[in-house]
C-alpha cells in the first residue's frame, strides 16, 4: 500500500471484508479475554446452524465479493474435521473469494493435523495466523500453552508444503521473561521463515486468572522499562532481519502485510458474525453479546444478537479515523484525511498535534503525521489524546 494513497470512503455500499468468530477452545488460558468456551464441544452443531441463520439474517447479498475474510476466536481449528469442513462451507458459500482474496484462520499449533492442513488448504484459505506466543518452554507452561517448541517448529514445516503466507503471534512482557529469553524467541521465529509476526505486550484483563493471580500476589508485572526493552529489540531484530513494522504489533516480509488487519485501521465496512463479534456497517458500529449461549439463544429465537449499537457522528467519525490511522507507521496524510472526512486535521485536532509533537511523540512534515520511534513506546497513551 502506498504510504500516499487515500484511504477508501467511510461507508461503502457494500463491505468487501468479514469477520467470523469461532469460540471454540480446549482450554481458557489465564491471559485470555477472549470471547469463548472451553470443553463445550457439545455446542459446536448448535453454533454451526446459527451461525448459518445469522448469515442469512444479516441480508448478506448471494456471492458477496470479499478482498479479506478473518476467523478468529476462540481456536478456529479446534472443532473437529468434519465441523471445521461445515464451518468453511456455510461462510465460502454465502461469500465470493476471488484469485486475490485473502483468507485468514487463526490456529493452535497443536489442532493442525495433516488432514485440517488439507482441508483448509482445498477449501481456500492462504493465510494461517499461529498462536505460538513464545518459544520458551517455562514461559508456554506459565502462559498454559499445550504446545512446546518442537511442535511449533514441526506445524511450521508442514504448513509450509500448502501455505505461502503464515504468520506468527508473539507475547513479550511475561513475568520472569529475561531479554534474553525474548531474543531467544524472536530469533527462533524468524529462523522458521514465516512472512509475518505479530509481537504483543501481556496485559492482565480484569477479569482473567491473571489478574486474580497478580492481585494474589502470585504474578508480578514486568518492570516497565524492560518491557520496553523488549519491544525494542523486536522492531530492532525484526527490522534487521527483512520485516517492515506497518502498525505498532505487526511486521511483515514484502507483500505480505495483513489486507484484513488494514480493514480494521482504515476504518473501512465490514460484515462480522458470532458471539461477540463487532461489526461496522452504513456509519454504525454494532457488537454482538459476548455469551455464546446467550447468542445462541437470541439466533434461535429470531432476536438480534446485537448487544451494543453506535451511530457515528461525523466528528466522532473523524476522531476515531485518527485513533485508528496514528497505529500505523504511515499515520495520516492530510489531503487524505479532507477528502474523506470533508474536514481539516488540523482545525479538529492541531493543537493535540502540537503538544504530542513537543513531548516528542509525533513527527509532522506539513503532509502528514505520525508517530515517532519514540511514540510507538507509549502508543495507546498518545492515540487517546486525540479521541
Amino acid at each position: 500500500m502506498s504510504p500516499l494513497m487515500p484511504v477508501a470512503k467511510i461507508d461503502s455500499a457494500m463491505p468487501r471484508a468479514a469477520y467470523v468468530h469461532v469460540p471454540f477452545c480446549a482450554h481458557r488460558c489465564g491471559y485470555c479475554d477472549f470471547t469463548l468456551v472451553a470443553g463445550r464441544d457439545d455446542l459446536v452443531g448448535d453454533y454451526l446452524d446459527s451461525l448459518r441463520l445469522e448469515i442469512e439474517r444479516a441480508e448478506v447479498p448471494e456471492s458477496a465479493p470479499l478482498d479479506s475474510l478473518f476467523f478468529g476466536g476462540g481456536t478456529p481449528t479446534h472443532p473437529r474435521p468434519d465441523e471445521l469442513r461445515r464451518l468453511l462451507e456455510i461462510v465460502l458459500d454465502r461469500f465470493q473469494m476471488t484469485s486475490t482474496t485473502e483468507v485468514s484462520v487463526e490456529a493452535n499449533p497443536l489442532d493442525l493435523s495433516s488432514e485440517k492442513i488439507d482441508l483448509l488448504a482445498d477449501a481456500g484459505v492462504n493465510r494461517i495466523s499461529l498462536g505460538v506466543q513464545s518459544f520458551s518452554p517455562v514461559a508456554l507452561k506459565l502462559l498454559e500453552r499445550d504446545h512446546t517448541p518442537h511442535d511449533i517448529a514441526d506445524v511450521v514445516s508442514r504448513l509450509r508444503t500448502r501455505f505461502k503466507n503464515t504468520s506468527l503471534d508473539l507475547i513479550f512482557g511475561i513475568p520472569d521473561q529475561s531479554l534474553s529469553d525474548w531474543k531467544q524467541t524472536l530469533d527462533r521465529a524468524i529462523d522458521l521463515g514465516p512472512t509475518h509476526i505479530s509481537t504483543y505486550g501481556l496485559t492482565f484483563e480484569q477479569g482473567t486468572a491473571f489478574w486474580a493471580r497478580r492481585e494474589r500476589g502470585e504474578l508480578k508485572s514486568t518492570d516497565e522499562e524492560l518491557e520496553r526493552d523488549q519491544y525494542a529489540l523486536a522492531m530492532e531484530r525484526l527490522s534487521a532481519t527483512g520485516f517492515e513494522q506497518y502498525e505498532i504489533s505487526n511486521f511483515a516480509q514484502p507483500g505480505c502485510q495483513c489486507r484484513h488487519n488494514h480493514t480494521y485501521w482504515n476504518g473501512d465496512p465490514y460484515w462480522a458474525f458470532g458471539p461477540g463479534a463487532a461489526r461496522y456497517l452504513n456509519g454504525r458500529r454494532e457488537t454482538n453479546i459476548r455469551s455464546v449461549l446467550g447468542w445462541l439463544n437470541r439466533i434461535e429465537q429470531g432476536e438480534s444478537p446485537v448487544a451494543d449499537s453506535e451511530e457515528l457522528g461525523a466528528t466522532h467519525r473523524a476522531r476515531e479515523l485518527i485513533y485508528l490511522g496514528l497505529r500505523r507507521n504511515t499515520g495520516i496524510e492530510r489531503q487524505a484525511f479532507r477528502d474523506r472526512t470533508g474536514l481539516e486535521l488540523d482545525d479538529l485536532v492541531g493543537s493535540t498535534i502540537r503538544e504530542q509533537k513537543k513531548l516528542g511523540l509525533l513527527a509532522d512534515d506539513g503532509l502528514r503525521i505520525c508517530l515517532t520511534a519514540e511514540g510507538r513506546f507509549v502508543a495507546d497513551r498518545v492515540v487517546m489524546e486525540f479521541l
